[in-house]
C-alpha cells in the first residue's frame, strides 16, 4: 500500500516524534510542511526519515494544500501534529484496497482530549483524512479546511485528537481561535448587532448542555459548554468593537 503522510507543523518538537511514528504504520511517505518553526521540529522530523518542506503559514487550507503536490503516491493522509491513528485505524486503512476502491476519500471519527480526558461531548467529530490527490483536494479556504469531494466513505476507525494539554491550555488556544472567527466573519462582510453577544452566547451553552446533553456528562461537560459559550459571546462582542472602530 502507498500512502504518504501530509502532517503540518509550526514548534510542533513535543507532538512531532509520536505523530510521525504513527503515520508511518501505515505510510511509507512522510512529508513535514513546516511554517517556519523555531524549536526542533525540522530537525526531529528529518532524523525519522520525513521530507520536511518549509512554507510560510498559509492559513489551514490552504497549508494542507500546499503540501499534496510534493507528495510520491496519490493517496494522502493528512494529520496534524497532535493528532495520532488509533488500533482501529491502522487495521482500518490496512484492509482498504485503495488501487481498486470506487471512493475518492475516507473519513475518521475523532477523539479529542483535554488532558487525560475524553471529551465524549464532541465525539465522533467525523473529519476527512485520506484522500486521493487526482480526485480531490483540501479547500483553499483560511479557516479550518475540508477535503472537498462527495464520494467519501466513512471508516469505523478513530483519530486521537490530542488537542489540549489541559483546560488552561484550552481557553488560551480558543482565544486565539475567537478573534481569528470574528476577523474572518467580518472580512466576509458579515455585521454584529447588540444583541448578538447574548444571543449567541446562551444559545451555545443551551446548545451544548441541553441538545447535545453536556449536562449529563459531568465536570467536562460543563467546562466545554461554558468554553463554548464564552467563545460565541466573546466572536460577536469583537466584531462588534471592530464595527465601532470603521467610524
Amino acid at each position: 500500500m502507498k500512502i504518504t503522510a501530509n502532517i503540518i507543523t509550526l514548534n510542533e518538537e513535543k507532538n512531532i516524534k509520536e505523530v510521525i511514528k504513527s503515520v508511518q504504520t501505515v505510510c511509507d511517505e512522510v512529508l513535514v510542511i513546516d511554517s517556519l518553526s523555531s524549536d526542533k521540529t525540522c530537525e526531529i522530523a528529518e532524523s525519522l526519515g520525513a521530507k520536511v518542506i518549509k512554507q510560510e503559514y498559509l492559513g489551514d487550507g490552504p497549508q494542507k494544500a500546499f503540501g499534496a503536490p510534493f507528495a510520491k503516491n496519490d493517496w494522502v493522509l493528512s494529520v496534524d501534529a497532535d493528532e495520532r491513528l488509533d488500533l482501529n485505524a491502522i487495521e482500518e486503512i490496512k484492509k482498504l484496497d485503495l488501487e481498486n476502491t470506487t471512493f475518492d476519500a475516507f473519513s475518521f471519527a475523532r477523539k479529542t482530549y483535554v488532558g487525560d480526558n475524553f471529551i465524549k461531548l464532541w465525539y465522533p467529530d467525523r473529519v476527512t483524512r485520506l484522500y486521493n490527490r487526482r480526485k480531490c483536494a483540501y479547500s483553499t479556504a483560511k479557516g479550518h479546511a475540508k477535503v472537498e469531494t462527495e464520494n467519501i466513505c466513512d471508516l469505523e476507525a478513530d483519530m486521537l485528537h490530542y488537542s489540549y494539554e489541559d483546560y488552561i491550555h484550552m481557553i488560551r488556544t480558543t482565544e486565539k481561535f475567537i478573534k481569528r472567527g470574528a476577523v474572518l466573519a467580518y472580512e466576509d462582510g458579515k455585521r454584529a448587532n447588540v444583541f448578538d453577544p447574548f444571543i449567541h452566547g446562551v444559545g451555545a451553552l443551551f446548545k451544548t448542555l441541553i441538545l447535545k446533553g453536556g449536562a449529563f456528562h459531568g465536570i467536562n461537560g460543563w467546562n466545554v459548554a461554558i468554553v463554548s459559550a464564552f467563545s460565541s459571546y466573546m466572536k460577536y462582542a469583537i466584531m462588534l468593537e471592530m464595527q465601532k472602530n470603521e467610524k
